[in-house]
């Protein structure tokens, strides 16, 4: 069954009485092109187990399966088990979980599926929820190689930004302080079906599983930096005195310590500044 032709995915919708939900972010992938292109550069290969994240009609799983040795996705929309059921069914090495992703223990999943074999994560993320499960999955700290996603054009921009740059965000640091990342291809819009009104892009994740911080300065470094971003327009130290509380004076301090401006925004600091800052704040505390 070709996944990606529109006739057959409007006979496979149209036998289950399937309609894309909008709620949902539902954008299923027609271009041919893609998935293998997704699979092939995501580490679905022999020896491992790939998990996927929402499985649409089955198109990246399929093709994730034809490589890897298992594949275990899941898929929140209890309405697609039928359709996945009649597209994945013939396929022995796949093992759908109709669960929120947000919600379902990953852990127990991959260890439980993968057992003996490396993993990784492939998905064509909800553009509305791409962050939240890209924080999830890198504070989780799976067990996995890498995290190889499919976002919107913009928030790819952001995630392979440099840190230190305008370009950068809170969601930069974290990719950035949990592994390396980097865009891998664009994907236009008319490969999709309904067609999004923005383009895609396609991002690898390789993660570093070494603790960089204690587990007391990585809390408060995120909380500096989840500060940081959320009035970026301010300088470092009014937007720590605002969402956090903190004296002006001991922000300066650390600052000067460090030889850093006193006006400095956070996006203007890499990410060995930001975590020399945290350390000084640390201190004061």
């Amino acid at each position: 069954m070709n996944l990606t032709n529109i006739n057959t995915v409007r006979e496979v919708m149209s036998r289950h009485g399937f309609n894309f939900s909008k709620g949902l972010g539902q954008n299923f992938i027609i271009n041919p092109d893609i998935c293998p292109k997704i699979a092939e550069m995501g580490n679905a290969c022999k020896g491992y187990g790939v998990l996927e994240i929402g499985t649409g009609i089955g198109v990246l799983t399929k093709e994730l399966a034809l490589r890897a040795d298992k594949v275990s996705a899941v898929e929140i929309d209890k309405r697609l088990m039928p359709v996945l059921a009649e597209t994945l069914g013939e396929i022995d090495n796949i093992k759908i979980y109709n669960e929120d992703v947000m919600k379902a223990d990953l852990r127990k999943i991959i260890a439980e599926d993968f057992r003996g074999l490396r993993a990784a994560v492939c998905a064509n993320l909800p553009y509305y929820i791409t962050s939240p499960i890209i924080m999830m999955l890198l504070e989780s700290r799976l067990p996995v190689d890498s995290i190889t996603v499919m976002v919107q054009k913009e928030a790819a921009q952001r995630l392979c930004a440099k840190v230190g740059s305008r370009d950068s965000g809170a969601i930069t640091i974290g990719v950035n302080y949990y592994g390396t990342v980097r865009k891998l291809f664009d994907v236009s819009r008319g490969s999709f079906m309904p067609s999004p009104n923005v383009d895609s892009a396609v991002i690898r994740i390789d993660l570093n599983h070494e603790a960089r911080l204690d587990e007391e300065h990585e809390k408060f470094f995120f909380s500096m930096v989840k500060a940081g971003f959320s009035q970026r327009r301010k300088t470092l130290a009014n937007a720590l005195s605002s969402q956090l509380g903190m004296e002006k004076a001991a922000v300066y301090d650390a600052l000067s310590a460090l030889g850093i401006n006193e006006n400095v925004r956070i996006e203007a600091l890499t990410m060995e500044e930001l975590i020399a800052v945290s350390g000084e704040l640390m201190k004061s505390k």
